[in-house]
């Protein structure tokens, strides 16, 4: 199961900081999803795009246009929605034969 941190910029910075001076070891959770605030992944992970992240997840569509057939969302807003998943590490979407397949990276996301 991935872990999704959240901490400020502030926090961050002065913790990468110690790391590269050597101060301390890497936390567990650098590398991983890391976003500013609660409030910024709530924007992200709206009840409609919860929807989008199980259909992909279910269904395993093999291009974003069966995505768009699946979900009735028009192709444009999927492609927009997936780059913003992708930067944040919930989705990848990788080239195969000249077709864009989604895919999700997580399983399970519990928030505590």
């Amino acid at each position: 199961m991935k872990k999704v941190t959240v901490r400020s910029h502030a926090q961050l910075r002065a913790v990468m900081k110690a790391v590269a001076r050597g101060e301390r070891p890497a936390p567990e959770w650098a590398g991983g999803i890391t976003f500013n605030s609660v409030e910024g992944l709530l924007r992200l992970l709206t009840p409609q795009n919860r929807k989008l992240l199980a259909v992909i997840r279910d269904k395993k569509p093999q291009s974003i246009s069966e995505l768009a057939e699946l979900t009735g969302r028009a192709q444009s807003n999927l492609t927009r929605t997936l780059g913003k998943l992708e930067a944040a590490g919930f989705v990848r979407v990788k080239s195969v034969d000249r077709r864009r397949v989604p895919m999700t990276t997580i399983r399970l996301l519990r928030i505590s």
